[in-house]
């Protein structure tokens, strides 16, 4: 049994992992699946809303939209990829995420 003091220094909140936080995503070879989240509201009421991500080593990653669809683009011009590189700037509101090829 651990103390209070061992149990808080172990603890790590759980965090949402993204997609740009892996080095490399084989997109050929990661199954997307479907999830539903909860989040509160300002004035205190839950919302659900749904999500895509891919799990890594057990860790799950978020896949936003706006990625998919640079990803969609990619493949158009390029059938032949086989990995890219997600990168994220910003926060919130003000995310946005480039999407490169790395073979």
């Amino acid at each position: 049994m651990a103390t209070i003091r061992e149990e808080a220094q172990a603890y790590q909140p759980p965090q949402t992992l993204n997609i740009a936080d892996l080095t490399a995503v084989p997109i050929d070879d990661l199954q997307v699946e479907s999830r539903t989240g909860k989040k509160k509201n300002e004035d205190g009421t839950e919302e659900t809303f749904d999500y895509k991500c891919v799990l890594v080593d057990g860790k799950e990653y978020r896949i936003p939209s706006s990625v998919l669809e640079k990803i969609q683009d990619i493949i158009k011009l390029r059938p032949e990829v086989k990995n890219v590189r997600v990168t994220r700037t910003g926060v919130g509101l003000t995310t946005r995420y480039k999407v490169d090829i790395i073979n």
